[in-house]
């Protein structure tokens, strides 16, 4: 991490005068992030901290670093929460695999894109890969409550074959138990799944390529700018590969190529 900040510290004499909104930040001295924790184990934000910080938190310690302020998590229950605990002004941004949608780019605004994603639809063996929409009619789907996955999926599967009663995180454990036959994750929720089940299948894509960013208030202008300039050159570096290898595995670029050409 210290090696990121002070790759990026040049940032800080190209970062004009701070609007209100940034300013606030630097006066408090903190930068809330709002999360939905999902475990210890997740790649991107684990509420409470695990072994590594995850993705976003090496983004965002990084950019809190630049500032010279602190990190702090400022965790809510359910996917459906988070927009309405950043306008309630609980936090500052949402992080945390945090997908771009258009009903959410309605009440928010979000960074450029921080990492790639597009919803691809998971069985698991012996049940056969889904590779069509209709086949994917015909399953007994599971999604989260609120997220955006469960928006892609009421959009082609009747109402009767979609089961979204699970936790965030259980997916992949209701679909070992034979709860429902399909589920669909993000492509970088699904690397993580089939790396600790060799039997998850991966199918089509369920839509098109979209990006996980950070949610500000659409009034925020200046932190929202500093946050993209920041952004922008850390995927300019080498350390986003070195990230996204080290968080999803060897494979995980080329597959996310994959889904950016499909």
């Amino acid at each position: 991490m210290k090696t990121l900040v002070l790759a990026l510290a040049a940032l800080a004499a190209t970062i004009p005068a701070a609007a209100a909104d940034l300013a606030d930040v630097a006066t408090r001295g903190t930068l809330r992030v709002i999360v939905m924790p999902l475990s210890a184990a997740d790649e991107f934000f684990p509420v409470p901290p695990g072994a590594r910080p995850g993705f976003d938190r090496e983004v965002l310690d990084g950019f809190a670093g630049l500032h010279r302020i602190k990190l702090v998590v400022v965790p809510v229950e359910g996917w459906d929460n988070l927009v309405p605990a950043l306008l309630q002004g609980r936090g500052d941004l949402i992080a945390g695999r945090f997908t771009v949608t258009d009903a959410r780019l309605k009440q928010i605004a979000f960074t450029t894109e921080v990492f790639p994603t597009r919803n691809v639809v998971m069985t698991r063996r012996p049940h056969a890969r889904v590779q069509t929409l209709e086949a994917l009619r015909q399953e007994k789907v599971g999604t989260i409550k609120g997220s955006s996955m469960a928006e892609a999926v009421r959009a082609v599967v009747p109402a009767p074959n979609v089961d979204d009663s699970f936790p965030p995180g259980g997916l992949p454990a209701a679909l070992a138990a034979g709860k429902v036959s399909a589920i669909v994750l993000g492509i970088e929720s699904a690397i993580a799944a089939q790396r600790q089940d060799a039997q998850i299948e991966l199918g089509s894509f369920l839509g098109p390529p979209g990006s996980l960013a950070y949610g500000v208030r659409k009034e925020d202008a200046a932190l929202l700018k500093a946050l993209n300039e920041y952004i922008d050159n850390v995927r300019r570096t080498p350390t986003w590969s070195r990230l996204v290898v080290e968080y999803f595995g060897n494979s995980a670029p080329e597959i996310l190529r994959k889904a950016r050409a499909n």
